[in-house]
């Protein structure tokens, strides 16, 4: 991970950011309404923490044939990525509540979904969110060297094979939060003082990532081992519950990004990137199934991930609305829209990507 951050070009010829900021704002005034959730978010709160949740109940007070207690853990895994989705993202974001206690309370549900507030905000927040596709930055775009996201990233030999396993690998997203990675990236972005906020010491990031450690495997593991459940049959409900979330979790993110359009851009060598940094998001950024209520609604909105990239602390329940208006104004522009209109279209061309990637450079 390259510490010298880049710096985004100052010059906007369009004005593109101007008009769309102004017309984004004149939208909320003349509606009357507030840029973070509502009570339609209040109940899809209610909603999702209910497929999380229900499930663990019966299965810690009921004894069941095994083949509803997988399926009652893919159901968790299910409702661990919409909380994740529409609770957490909004509100680790800023975007849940106009109260600052309401943000952190939902963001925190984090910790019950094996993650941890401050990783998760450095590394969404601030290198994603604002590198976006720049790889050396953006760590969304780091997969060791076993998957290739990028045209600048080495290549191996087994990349030419990644379209095929790469969705095997997809699923162990959320497992690896739990079990390495947020003690690799805490450790990581704390030697690089890198924080979202007001920085914490270093002992209250620590002591706070073992002790929300501790609590989670009780939760997950130890509790239904106490309450009667077999350790094995416990053990193989938890690697279920995280790969289906994972797996997910990972595609959705993929689609945003790392399609056929998005681009990758790099510094040149004075560490400039050629666009302002809301035109870079046009470039490597996209959106999927915008007409869909199902995905709409279960993915809290990433699929309309240009809305979110550009206004990140504005609640998903508006990027709907919101996504017109910054269309009409990147079409005003001359300034890439890149969206596909199914989800089935997005996938395939993120897998046809990678495909690509994964092919020699000499001969991509």
């Amino acid at each position: 991970m390259n510490t010298n951050a880049p710096v985004f070009s100052k010059t906007d010829d369009t004005k593109f950011f101007r008009t769309l900021n102004k017309r984004v704002n004149e939208y909320f005034k003349e509606k009357n309404l507030s840029k973070t959730g509502n009570w339609k978010l209040h109940l899809k709160t209610i909603v999702m923490f209910a497929l999380f949740l229900t499930p663990y109940f019966f299965l810690l007070a009921m004894n069941m044939p095994f083949w509803v207690y997988l399926l009652l853990n893919v159901v968790i895994g299910i409702g661990m990525a919409g909380v994740g989705m529409n609770v957490m993202h909004d509100g680790n974001h800023g975007a849940y509540s106009t109260k600052s206690w309401v943000n952190k309370l939902m963001g925190g549900s984090i910790y019950i979904l094996a993650g941890n507030v401050y990783n998760w905000q450095v590394q969404h927040n601030v290198l994603h969110h604002t590198y976006t596709n720049i790889l050396g930055h953006d760590e969304d775009l780091e997969a060791g060297r076993i998957l290739r996201f990028s045209k600048t990233a080495k290549w191996y030999s087994f990349h030419k094979f990644q379209h095929y396993y790469s969705v095997f690998l997809y699923g162990l997203l959320t497992f690896n939060w739990a079990i390495t990675t947020d003690f690799l990236q805490m450790k990581r972005y704390l030697k690089r003082q890198l924080s979202y906020g007001e920085a914490k010491s270093p002992a209250f990031q620590w002591t706070t990532l073992i002790i929300t450690k501790a609590i989670y495997f009780s939760i997950w593991i130890v509790l239904p081992i106490m309450v009667g459940v077999i350790w094995w049959k416990v053990l193989l409900g938890f690697v279920v519950m995280h790969y289906t979330a994972g797996l997910i979790l990972s595609v959705v993110f993929q689609l945003a990004h790392v399609v056929e359009d998005t681009i990758n851009p790099m510094p040149n060598e004075n560490g400039e990137i050629e666009n302002t940094w809301a035109v870079h998001q046009l470039f490597t950024t996209a959106n999927f199934a915008p007409k869909n209520w199902i995905v709409n609604y279960y993915t809290g909105g990433l699929n309309h991930q240009i809305e979110h990239h550009i206004f990140p602390n504005i609640s998903h329940i508006h990027y709907g609305k919101i996504a017109e208006i910054v269309k009409q104004t990147a079409k005003e522009c001359n300034l890439p829209y890149y969206e596909f209109e199914t989800t089935r279209a997005a996938i395939a061309s993120h897998f046809k990507h990678l495909k690509e990637l994964g092919k020699k450079p000499q001969l991509a």
